[in-house]
């Protein structure tokens, strides 16, 4: 079987990360489970508790774990998932499956075995679909929101799938691809040149930088794991970032706007073109303007 390590960065931590090891020691995996830990500027007790949850795993999670002080400039999501991956590829040389994810997740117990069977092929990059953990204290109305915000983005996959289907991303497919469920080989993510050190944004750049060397991003339906609806995080402009407007558009009684779906239309006809083209399509996209946000959310 392919090697794997699980990675994942971790600041401040202590009250989410014996949750993320007892879901990994519960996975339908045979084998034990490596997990790369970097415990980043923290001032609480991430690190002993890490330790204690693996060593109640019965052997279940084989921890490698480091702390890190980054200097403030670098402080930051970028450096420690970067410091966990690289602790990650060192443990499983380079025909491994690095399967990164965070400290407040909870996958469930066949997140493994289906990130090993989506990522078969050397140049995959597998995203994970993203669910709020319902075990989680969050208001109700949140996960409302969210299943209005799921039906959106099917619809507009819907779009992109009739206009600019990719053979290596069938329907039916989910839209995510995050720090929090992403794996990719240890060879691509060395051509790569690895995580980027970014304060945000650093999970997307990885992705961008393995597509532009090579690599083919798919999401499989079977990939999924759940994450805390916090509206405090650990990186800027992170999810818990985007957890609180939803709660201040719940309470104002505003529906969040989203690109009307004549833009995603038009969109994936771009790409489809500039595709057939034989463009880098992913480079040229960023330099088109944002899509404005002139559409009431859709209530289903």
């Amino acid at each position: 079987m392919r090697p794997f390590c699980v990675c994942v960065p971790a600041r401040n931590e202590a009250k989410h990360i014996a949750t993320l090891i007892d879901a990994l020691s519960t996975q339908t995996i045979a084998e034990p489970v490596r997990l790369a830990l970097c415990v980043n500027n923290s001032d609480d007790d991430t690190l002993g508790v890490a330790q204690s949850a693996a060593e109640a795993s019965d052997g279940r999670v084989v921890l490698d774990a480091i702390e890190r002080a980054f200097p403030p400039p670098l402080a930051h999501a970028g450096s420690a998932r970067r410091a966990a991956m690289e602790l990650g590829a060192e443990r499983i040389g380079d025909h491994g499956l690095l399967i990164s994810t965070d400290a407040d997740c909870r996958p469930p117990p066949a997140w493994i075995v289906a990130n090993l069977a989506s990522a078969a092929q050397d140049e995959l990059i597998v995203g994970g679909r993203i669910d709020l953990d319902d075990r989680e204290p969050a208001p109700p109305a949140l996960f409302g929101l969210k299943q209005r915000f799921d039906r959106y983005w099917e619809q507009v996959r819907a779009i992109e799938d009739a206009v600019d289907p990719l053979a290596w991303d069938p329907a039916p497919r989910h839209g995510d691809h995050t720090g929090a469920s992403l794996a990719l080989g240890v060879a691509l993510y060395r051509r790569a040149s690895g995580v980027p050190l970014l304060a945000t944004g650093e999970d997307r750049a990885l992705v961008e930088a393995a597509i532009a060397v090579g690599g083919r991003l798919v999401h499989p339906v079977t990939v999924s794991t759940r994450v805390s609806a916090r509206t405090v995080g650990r990186a800027a402009d992170g999810m818990a970032l985007e957890m609180r407007r939803w709660i201040e558009a719940i309470e104002d009684g505003r529906t969040p706007l989203v690109p009307a779906f004549d833009h995603w239309r038009e969109r994936a006809d771009w790409r489809r073109r500039m595709r057939a083209g034989h463009a880098d399509v992913a480079n040229a996209e960023h330099l088109l303007p944002a899509m404005p946000c002139d559409m009431a959310l859709p209530e289903r």
